[in-house]
C-alpha cells in the first residue's frame, strides 16, 4: 500500500469519525495539524508504530489501511433503488467495494492498464432533455451498436470505454450502481432484475460514468423509468435513446390511430425485441411524440408487466463479467491471490468458483 493510499484512508476514517485533523494530531501525540495534513496528502509516510496506534485508537482493524481490496476514501457511488435500508446499502456498498478494489489492485498486477484518458459527454445540468437524447442516439451510432443496442451495450462499456461492468446478486430493491475511482469506473447491475430493466439500468449508469465530473450524481437515487431530478431525467432520456434508436421506433407509426389492445401488444413485442421494458419503451414513444401522455398514463401497468408475459422466468446471466474472471483467473495462475480468498471475496465456495468460471468460458489452474 502506498503511503497514498494510507493517507487517504486516515482521512476517510477521519472524517467517518467526525474528528478534526488537529483531533487527530492530538490523539497521536503530533506537535500539530500540519503533519495530519501531510500523512492525509501522502507527502509523509506512516511509520508502523503510527500504524499501529492509528488502528488501536480509531478503533479499526489493521487491514483498514492495509488491505488493497478495500476503496474507503476513493470510492464514490451512486446507486439506483427502491426504499432499501440506508444500513443495508452501506453494508453492500462495502462488499461491492471489495469486490472492484479487487479488481483494481489484481488488474495491474497482471498487466492491464487504465484508459490513458476518460471519455465524457458535453453534457451539463442546463442541458436540454432533447440534447440528452441525441447524445444517446449518436453513442448507440458511433460505437456501432446496431439494430438491438442492449445486446452489445456492455461489451462496448467494457472493451471500448474500460468501465468494469458487473452483474451482482443484491439486496431487495437494488437495481444497480455506478462507481467511481480516480483510475477506473464500474457499474453494478441486479442480475436478478428482467433484462429489460437490466439493460435500461446499465445505460443509464453509463450516462453518470460520462457525465459525473460535470453533474456528479446523488449517492442515492430512486430507480424509475420517469420523472427525478434534473440529472435523472437526462440520464433516462440518454438510456432510452441508447437502447430504442430511431429506426426501430419508426415502423410502429402514429400508436395514437391504435386501439389500446393492439397498442399494448405492439409494445410489448416491440420491447421484448429491443430488450427493453414495455414501460420505458412507451415514454420514449411520448418523448418522439408517437405516443400521448395522457395516452400512455391510461394504459394499465399489469399489461405491460413483465411485456405482457404472465411471470417472468428468464435465466439471470451469470455473475460479475467474464473480464472480471478473466483477470481473476490470470491472478489465482501467477500467484498474487489465491483460490480460498478470491471465493471467500466472491462468497463462493471453491466449486461455486470453479463453476463461475466455465459460465464464462474462462479456464485457471484450478479447473484444469
Amino acid at each position: 500500500m502506498s503511503a497514498q493510499h494510507i493517507g487517504t484512508r486516515i482521512k476517510a476514517i477521519r472524517r467517518e469519525r467526525g474528528f478534526s485533523q488537529d483531533d487527530l494530531a492530538h490523539l497521536f501525540g503530533f506537535k500539530d495539524r500540519q503533519t495530519v495534513s501531510a500523512i492525509e496528502t501522502g507527502t509523509r509516510r506512516v511509520t508502523a508504530e503510527e500504524l499501529l496506534l492509528a488502528a488501536d485508537k480509531l478503533n479499526v482493524p489493521l487491514d483498514y489501511f492495509t488491505d488493497p481490496f478495500r476503496l474507503d476514501g476513493e470510492g464514490r457511488f451512486s446507486w439506483r433503488q427502491t426504499g432499501v435500508d440506508p444500513s443495508q446499502l452501506a453494508e453492500f456498498e462495502r462488499t461491492a467495494s471489495s469486490w472492484i478494489g479487487a479488481y483494481r489492485t489484481l488488474a495491474v498486477q497482471v498487466g492491464l492498464r487504465a484508459p490513458l484518458m476518460r471519455r465524457a459527454l458535453g453534457l451539463t445540468k442546463s442541458s436540454r432533455f432533447e440534447d440528452a437524447v441525441e447524445a444517446g442516439e449518436r453513442f448507440a451510432v458511433e460505437f456501432e451498436l446496431g439494430d438491438v443496442p442492449a445486446k452489445h451495450l456492455a461489451e462496448a462499456m467494457q472493451d471500448q470505454l474500460g468501465i468494469s461492468v458487473l452483474m451482482v446478486d443484491a439486496y431487495q430493491g437494488i437495481s444497480g450502481a455506478a462507481c467511481r475511482l480516480p483510475e477506473l469506473d464500474a457499474v453494478l447491475i441486479a442480475r436478478g432484475e428482467v433484462e429489460g430493466r437490466r439493460n435500461f439500468d446499465l445505460a443509464h449508469e453509463l450516462f453518470h460514468i460520462l457525465t459525473w465530473e460535470a453533474m456528479p450524481p446523488e449517492h442515492v437515487e430512486d430507480a424509475r423509468d420517469f420523472g427525478g431530478n434534473r440529472v435523472e431525467q437526462l440520464a433516462n432520456n440518454f438510456a432510452a435513446a441508447v437502447l430504442m434508436p430511431p429506426a426501430a421506433l419508426e415502423p410502429l407509426g402514429d400508436c395514437n390511430l391504435l386501439d389500446t389492445n393492439d397498442l399494448i401488444t405492439r409494445l410489448n413485442t416491440a420491447a421484448d425485441a429491443l430488450k427493453v421494458t414495455s414501460s420505458a419503451l412507451r415514454w420514449r414513444l411520448v418523448a418522439r411524440g408517437q405516443l400521448t401522455r395522457a395516452r400512455a398514463l391510461a394504459i394499465s401497468e399489469s399489461a405491460l408487466r413483465n411485456n405482457g408475459r404472465v411471470s417472468n422466468d428468464e435465466e439471470p446471466p451469470a455473475l460479475f463479467s467474464r473480464p472480471y474472471m478473466e483477470v481473476i483467473a490470470t491472478a489465482i495462475d501467477r500467484g498474487f491471490v489465491s483460490v480460498r480468498r478470491v471465493a471467500r471475496l466472491l462468497g463462493l465456495s471453491a466449486d461455486g468458483l470453479e463453476e463461475l468460471f466455465y459460465a464464462h468460458d474462462v479456464r485457471n489452474a484450478i479447473t484444469l
